[in-house]
């Protein structure tokens, strides 16, 4: 499988049949070349949506017109995007599993907040959460936006994921430090990927403190567009 961090907390995973975006947020966000925005969605499958704040939903509605692929997450926000920019969406529940093809995506639990701006609004929508994605013999946990959660344990006792696309970057999400608390407390991860960091002069810049927290896993600092390949 390849996975390829877009910027911030957005990945391309080409995975088993699939080409799923998750979180794709390519327009006005720091960390994308504009340059990269058709190699990045080329031959997208699905797009997988973790919560409604538009730095991970601003790009959706238009990747998925351009690309034909459904958007898959939260049954509410799911239904939103359906009925507001007339998409295929596929709306399911925390502890649900869809098919992807030949992928496996199980929908867990997030600690954040679930909103957008709509006609001036802000107007909560749905819930935040996370995602199980298995393929290939292995099994990806996306974090989405969250803090710790006692939840992870049982996360790992059902899942046993692989690899953690974890959120690090501190003040909106877990920091460095957290992150690498939950990854030894509660999963046996033979890779992580840290996400949700360096977009903004605000959150952490650097993965050092996860590194060196995490002496026995394999943990990659991504480049954005560039393919870890596992």
């Amino acid at each position: 499988m390849k996975i390829i961090w877009l910027g911030h907390s957005g990945f391309r995973i080409e995975i088993e049949d699939q080409v799923l975006l998750i979180d794709p947020w390519l327009t006005n966000n720091p960390s994308f070349p504009d340059a990269e925005r058709e190699r990045a969605i080329q031959k997208t499958t699905a797009i997988l949506m973790t919560h409604g704040h538009s730095d991970h939903i601003e790009d959706i509605p238009a990747i998925a017109s351009e690309t034909g692929a459904p958007v898959a997450g939260v049954y509410e926000l799911a239904e939103w995007m359906e009925k507001s920019h007339d998409l295929t969406g596929i709306g399911f529940g925390k502890g649900g599993t869809i098919h992807l093809g030949n992928v496996a995506v199980t929908l867990v639990n997030a600690t954040h907040s679930s909103s957008l701006v709509h006609n001036e609004t802000r107007q909560y929508i749905g819930t935040e959460a996370g995602f199980m994605i298995s393929g290939e013999g292995k099994t990806i946990y996306v974090s989405g936006d969250t803090d710790v959660m006692a939840d992870m344990e049982i996360f790992n006792d059902l899942h046993n994921p692989d690899i953690g696309l974890l959120s690090c970057g501190g003040y909106f999400t877990m920091d460095m430090r957290r992150a690498a608390y939950a990854a030894n407390k509660f999963f046996n991860f033979k890779t992580v990927v840290p996400c949700h960091y360096k977009t903004f002069p605000m959150l952490e810049q650097s993965a050092d403190t996860l590194i060196e927290a995490l002496p026995n896993v394999d943990v990659i600092e991504p480049e954005v567009m560039t393919a870890i390949d596992l």
